[in-house]
């Protein structure tokens, strides 16, 4: 539940709290979460919770932050920490506030997902499992995220970045650290997951 993260950044990271509750306005989604699931069943609220407080305290969850949870989801606490370090989403060490994901399962590999890794080495200047000097950036290799036909692929906080290469993460880096927000999908110029050539199906046009 302690540690540091293998380089010690300069400046923003968030750092560990002893106290932790929710601004007024997560409390009220916190609530809204934990009003879809029926009495006795409000530990079910406990996933979107914990994003909810790994968003509020910039990227990472300190013990403060899972303990409330707990305390909120009237959970043993032990429950909370072990959802919270079993889950690669989570964060229980300080990171970057902007989670850079890479996926390297299988077919992203075959796609070129060293390529992307050392796009992105190169422009945040750190390794995998390390933050940028600044606190900014957290890089980490991920497993499969699911969208394997747009392959190879990056998760950046609540976005996928698809059909990437290395000029192509790099550009998606680069914008992100001048403060822009690329646009999200595939980066080829292609409609979601259709063929890179076009549409091979449903070719004629509806009457």
């Amino acid at each position: 539940m302690s540690g540091s993260p293998k380089r010690t950044p300069k400046g923003a990271m968030a750092p560990d709290v002893a106290e932790f509750a929710f601004t007024p306005e997560n409390l009220e989604k916190a609530r809204m979460y934990v009003a879809r699931y029926p009495a006795g069943r409000q530990a079910s609220a406990v996933l979107p919770l914990l994003h909810l407080a790994q968003d509020q305290h910039g990227g990472w969850l300190p013990r403060a932050a899972l303990d409330y949870v707990a305390d909120l989801l009237a959970m043993p606490r032990m429950r909370v920490y072990e959802i919270a370090t079993f889950y690669d989403m989570f964060n229980v060490e300080p990171v970057g506030r902007v989670q850079v994901r890479v996926c390297t399962t299988t077919p992203c590999w075959l796609c070129g997902s060293d390529e992307v890794l050392r796009a992105c080495r190169e422009v945040l200047g750190c390794e995998v499992g390390e933050s940028t000097e600044d606190g900014r950036f957290y890089l980490r290799e991920f497993e499969c995220l699911g969208a394997c036909a747009n392959a190879p692929v990056m998760w950046i906080d609540d976005d996928y970045y698809e059909d990437l290469d290395y000029e192509r993460a790099r550009a998606v880096l680069e914008a992100l650290r001048r403060g822009e927000r690329p646009q999200p999908g595939p980066q080829s110029g292609r409609r979601g997951s259709m063929p890179a050539g076009g549409k091979t199906t449903l070719l004629f046009e509806e009457e």
